[in-house]
């Protein structure tokens, strides 16, 4: 009796658990690690023999995790293929080595296919290729307004002009490639922590900032602002104080050419079909390995867009690529328009978002616990350029800071057709000035209609503008100008959609608080 107590007890253990023995085994099997003969999958269904897939659902699965991996690098990559399309849409008017430089001198219009650019400051853009011009000069002008430097990938290099550690006051900027292997380290490069160090050029010491890129290509974008409404002072600004050389050739660098890109019809938005692809493979064949981690490098290689090899997928492939990309671009529409995260609303009451979601350049969530917000990293990339800790942060009167409308009071998308109302309440939080501009959300680009500018800018368009007793404005936009309200206007386009902008330049602490509001966006019976 006590023997076989003592083998009762043993087998006990020995299962971990005292059911019966699973049907097949000498044991119990917990049901969690079974497979059964068939899945049923939104990838199709799944066909198998004791847990081994049949030939046909294997090459199912195959096939699903091609498309499942495809769809991460389209969502994962946008920063990347984004730098890609502006390096090909700058070169295309000409601005195609580093010394090139678009200037907007008349602004930047809708000709230009341009993520949400503005229509309020005057931008001046160039590329850099550390791999071909080694260590780069940039000499910043005095009173120059927000510039960064980002990465192949778009992640921030340096601040430069008033967030930068020259604080608007001008400097030289000494960018380092991924490879260098000489003595200079980078500096602090912060406005708390400005300090330069000194670097012999052209046969002459100076102070300059020093900052390493994790890439040879490197993308920069200045902004100037307007003195009383118009450009000239900050496109003079750009074309006599912006110098951009290689540290190699101080001595004798490269005339300057400043290209003008206003009224010019170039493209530089990310493509949304099969291309998308070939323009990452561009990317990673020009960046060195450490460009990216091992996670991400695997995640394009899982689909053949590896380094130094060919992208050649097979015809089966190119038709998956085509349905992930369609997948894709649905998914960040999604995310970018009719966002789910309850951080990116900016009133509990309104229908105006964040761009910005979470305030970190990292793309961080919070305390880490999140690890990194993908999806508002996709969001912001699909309609927006240029990535900077400035961004987040919020200092009354320094600055700028954004709210977008994607749909009317009800939630429905807005309609080129109708006539809609916005209310901007009195004492507009703006230190300098605000500004409504309007983007067409198949480009994420200015709406181009009869109006070069889709845009009202309470600077520029100051002696036009009719405010309300109060001090309020409505603002007003349709195909045609509501009666006696053309000056507050904005033109819309039949049968299209479209989505609003509000930038407040200099935001004030009743933004920020949240004690000022704009109203949603409404439709009006006349």
């Amino acid at each position: 009796m006590k023997r076989t107590a003592c083998f009762a007890l043993a087998t006990l253990l020995a299962t971990g658990s005292g059911s019966a023995a699973t049907q097949g085994y000498n044991t119990g099997i917990p049901r969690s690690i079974l497979t059964p003969n068939r899945l049923e999958t939104p990838l199709g269904d799944f066909e198998l023999y004791d847990g081994i897939p049949t030939r046909e659902s294997a090459d199912r699965a195959y096939d699903g995790l091609y498309f499942l991996r495809a769809v991460d690098t389209f969502l994962n990559f946008q920063s990347a293929v984004s730098i890609e399309a502006l390096r090909r849409g700058q070169a295309s008017i000409g601005a195609n080595t580093s010394n090139k430089v678009i200037v907007f001198d008349q602004l930047m219009d809708s000709r230009p296919l341009f993520l949400t650019g503005n229509t309020d400051t005057v931008y001046a853009l160039a590329m850099l290729d550390l791999e071909k011009d080694g260590p780069t000069l940039i000499e910043i002008p005095k009173g120059a307004g927000p510039g960064t430097l980002d990465d192949a990938f778009q992640r921030f290099v340096v601040d430069m002009g008033t967030p930068g550690p020259d604080a608007g006051k001008g400097g030289t900027y000494l960018i380092l490639p991924p490879d260098y292997q000489g003595e200079l380290k980078p500096t602090p490069n912060t406005r708390k922590d400005p300090r330069t160090t000194r670097v012999k050029i052209g046969g002459k010491e100076r102070e300059v900032w020093i900052a390493r890129s994790p890439s040879y290509v490197n993308w920069l974008i200045l902004r100037g602002f307007l003195v009383d409404g118009k450009p000239d002072a900050a496109v003079k600004m750009w074309r006599t104080g912006l110098k951009i050389y290689p540290l190699a050739k101080a001595d004798q660098p490269p005339k300057m050419v400043y290209i003008n890109g206003s009224r010019k019809a170039f493209n530089t938005v990310l493509p949304t079909d099969e291309s998308y692809f070939d323009y990452l493979w561009q990317v990673i064949q020009k960046e060195p390995i450490g460009f990216i981690d091992p996670e991400l490098r695997g995640m394009a290689g899982a689909i053949g867009i590896v380094k130094g090899q060919p992208f050649q997928p097979t015809q089966r492939q190119k038709k998956i690529l085509a349905q992930a990309v369609d997948f894709g671009n649905a998914a960040s529409r999604t995310l970018a328009f009719r966002p789910a995260d309850p951080r990116a609303r900016i009133f509990e009451d309104r229908h105006w978002y964040l761009a910005f979601v979470g305030k970190d350049y990292r793309w961080l969530d919070g305390d880490g616990r999140r690890g990194r917000n993908l999806d508002a990293r996709t969001a912001f990339y699909y309609i927006g350029t240029v990535n900077t800790p400035a961004m987040a942060v919020e200092i009354p009167g320094a600055g700028s800071n954004y709210g977008m409308a994607f749909t009317d009071a009800e939630g429905r998308a807005l309609r080129g057709e109708k006539l809609y109302r916005l209310h901007l309440p009195a004492d507009v939080p703006a230190r300098e000035f605000w500004s409504v501009v309007l983007y067409d959300p198949q480009t994420r680009s200015q709406l181009q209609t009869s109006q070069p500018f889709p845009s009202i800018n309470s600077q520029r368009d100051k002696g036009r503008l009719q405010y309300n007793a109060d001090g309020s404005i409505d603002l007003y936009f349709s195909p045609e100008p509501p009666r006696e309200r053309e000056s507050n206007w904005i033109q819309t386009v039949p049968g299209k959609s479209w989505f609003a902008v509000l930038r407040l330049y200099g935001p004030l602490e009743p933004w920020f608080e949240k004690r000022w509001k704009p109203s949603d966006i409404k439709a009006v019976n006349e």
